[in-house]
């Protein structure tokens, strides 16, 4: 076998491998995508039913008991929010460790890492009792405060490490030229990070829509985001597959359209600093 076949035998080694892996990962999700069209009889048959009469019925009945449209509107606002108060907390914390550096910024980089390792079920007492007592039970604001400082880390070492590929010279040069504190983010600082700021709240407005969590142990009806609504298609008579498939669908639909346009910057901002 010459050196040309072995190299095309490879590449369709790999071509199929990651075909493999790609329907293998794609798989629950198109199944579910496939219940959500099913009536219920028809999702808990045995064999599996792959052709049959799609309907329209599981959509029209989650929007009808469970007010879709309140959900939906509740997780916007939470990720939306959480991602934006993240960003102006984070953004002058990252700056000041990456240009203002002190012997203390590695600690206090690793020691915000570290909160991250920490299972949420650890903190849930003493949060549920702190919301509980400032009446920010079941509202969309102790959402957002709880959204906020579970991705603080993230966001803060996301724009560091963007911040570190900035020359401190051209911030220093700026100075020289008379630009202040305010000039300097505008006009020097926020057009060399915009990518970065980008890359940045995307990931974490995904993160703040999916959360699931927080969500369904400090809301309810009132400000329960579309986790709630899923987790109310699981009942003491049982699962509801078609109409939990329905929910799922139309609570993972917004989110995964986003994120295929936004695909780009999601993947920069997973990998940034990967590469030097």
């Amino acid at each position: 076998m010459t050196r040309l076949q072995m190299n095309a035998l490879a590449l369709g080694v790999r071509t199929i491998a990651a075909w493999a892996v790609a329907l293998l990962l794609f798989f629950p999700l198109g199944w579910m995508v496939l219940t959500s069209f099913k009536t219920e009889l028809q999702a808990i048959s045995v064999p599996p039913l792959i052709f049959f009469e799609p309907t329209l019925e599981n959509f029209s009945i989650v929007q009808e008991r469970s007010d879709y449209l309140l959900y939906a509107k509740n997780s916007l606002i939470v990720s939306v929010v959480s991602t934006v108060v993240g960003l102006l907390l984070a953004f002058p914390a990252a700056y000041a460790m990456a240009f203002f550096k002190s012997r203390h910024t590695k600690d206090i980089l690793m020691w915000m890492l570290s909160t991250k390792m920490m299972p949420a079920v650890g903190a849930l007492v003493p949060i549920y009792v702190l919301a509980q007592s400032s009446g920010l039970l079941d509202s969309r604001t102790g959402l957002v405060v709880v959204n906020v400082m579970g991705n603080l880390p993230i966001m803060v070492w996301m724009l560091y490490s963007n911040f570190k590929e900035i020359p401190a010279e051209i911030l220093e040069a700026s100075r020289m030229d008379g630009a202040n504190l305010w000039q300097e983010f505008r006009m020097v600082l926020l057009p060399l990070t915009l990518g970065g700021l980008a890359s940045t709240g995307l990931l974490c407005l995904v993160l703040s829509w999916n959360e699931a969590f927080w969500a369904l142990n400090l809301s309810a009806a009132k400000s329960g985001t579309l986790a709630t609504l899923i987790a109310s298609y699981s009942s003491p008579e049982g699962l509801f597959w078609a109409k939990l498939s329905a929910a799922s669908f139309m609570a993972i639909a917004p989110i995964v359209v986003f994120g295929w346009f936004s695909q780009k910057q999601l993947v920069q901002g997973l990998t940034f600093g990967a590469v030097k």
